[in-house]
């Protein structure tokens, strides 16, 4: 609760909202929750022990009393007996509390180990094969699918959301895009590709070798993925694009820099690439957290490119900018790009139109303006948008 509500999207949420108090209110709230419960596992099982330790106490005197009635009752008990009898009473008392307070932390931390445990016992769904096939390094691009269909429950049924029968062959260096209405499938595309999710039925070749039977470090080592919500870590500019690859030298992270149309602007800093971009990159511009992120896969140089949504959020100046750094970013690589916004992907080698989990059109702009299908239409939707 603290990290979102002290992190900067949560600060800049509650400030523009006015919910400062509010947010004051619901940490003290959860606070003293927890303060309560932190109280009720310390005095977790004191009162027994309490018993205990008057119970200690109280055996002393009872032993004096029951030696000294003894005593005067003509019993041959020495004074000696009784100290030693009370002082191993005493030796072996206080090693039995220690026990039981060993007993009851136990107790206390059982339901704490079993979620750890619950955590530590998880084995991953998504695993290398104990023999993986080596990808054909002179196939690298091309990328199949082969009747797929998904679901993300396997109990759902076909018409339910997902994938349904999908197929199709992309080339290596062919720039195929992605559209459709939101849900219709095309995220869940691009992320059966590096393998993220199995899939129902079906196969997903890269390079002519079926993803199951890739080694998954290799098969990711080329794919490059660029989504919607650039994530930045709070380090600097160049340690954000070195990211990428181990041991990048600076040389490598500017040459990367330039073919993202942002090293300019990157030097124009009075720290240049030893920039702090700050927590999530808030220092930053959309469009300049976007290039240097076109600049991280770039200094991965993968063989196929997976672009979602790369432009949606930008404004018109920044998105020209970065399309220009994605042109850069697809020569000679596959490219698979998911797009909404239409215009962007007009000139791409094919097109293909994904509704209800299935493709329904696939051809190049003029082909499918010329269906009159839903491409056309959704295309006649944006214009009418840009006209009122």
């Amino acid at each position: 609760m603290t990290q979102e509500a002290l992190g900067v999207s949560g600060i800049l949420l509650s400030k523009s909202f006015g919910r400062q108090n509010s947010e004051v209110q619901r940490y003290e709230r959860e606070n003293e929750t927890q303060i309560g419960l932190q109280v009720k596992l310390s005095m977790s099982g004191q009162a027994f022990f309490a018993l205990i330790q008057l119970f200690m106490l109280a055996i002393p005197a009872v032993i004096y009393l029951v030696a000294g009635l003894l005593i005067l009752g003509a019993n041959p008990l020495t004074v000696g007996t009784i100290v030693a009898f009370t002082t191993a009473q005493s030796r072996l008392m206080f090693p039995m509390m220690n026990l039981l307070q060993i007993g009851l932390e136990i107790q206390t931390s059982r339901a704490l180990f079993a979620r750890i445990f619950e955590y530590l016992d998880l084995s991953p769904s998504i695993v290398s094969p104990a023999s993986p096939t080596p990808i054909d390094e002179s196939q690298l691009g091309l990328v199949e699918f082969e009747n797929v269909s998904f679901r993300y429950d396997e109990s759902e049924d076909e018409e339910s959301s997902g994938l349904t029968n999908i197929s199709f062959r992309i080339e290596p260096g062919e720039y195929v895009a992605l559209v459709g209405p939101s849900g219709a499938g095309k995220t869940t595309i691009t992320s059966l590709i590096p393998r993220f999710f199995d899939v129902s039925s079906g196969a997903v070749k890269f390079a002519g070798v079926n993803v199951t039977d890739c080694d998954q470090d290799e098969l990711i080592s080329h794919i490059g993925i660029l989504s919607q919500e650039t994530f930045l870590f709070n380090d600097t500019i160049s340690e954000n694009i070195a990211y990428a690859k181990d041991g990048a030298t600076q040389k490598e992270i500017e040459e990367a820099a330039r073919l993202a149309n942002i090293h300019d602007t990157i030097m124009s800093f009075p720290e240049g690439y030893n920039t702090l971009v700050g927590e999530r990159g808030y220092r930053l511009s959309g469009g300049e957290k976007q290039r240097i992120a076109i600049a991280r896969v770039l200094l991965k140089d993968p063989q196929v490119l997976i672009l979602d949504e790369a432009t949606s959020s930008l404004d018109t100046q920044s998105e020209r900018l970065v399309q220009a750094a994605l042109d850069s970013a697809s020569a000679n690589r596959t490219t698979i790009a998911i797009a909404h916004r239409l215009s962007t992907v007009v000139n791409a080698d094919r097109i293909m139109v994904v509704s209800g989990g299935r493709i329904v059109e696939s051809g190049t702009h003029t082909d499918l303006l010329e269906k009159e299908g839903l491409y056309a239409a959704l295309l006649t939707e944006q214009r009418l948008e840009i006209v009122g």
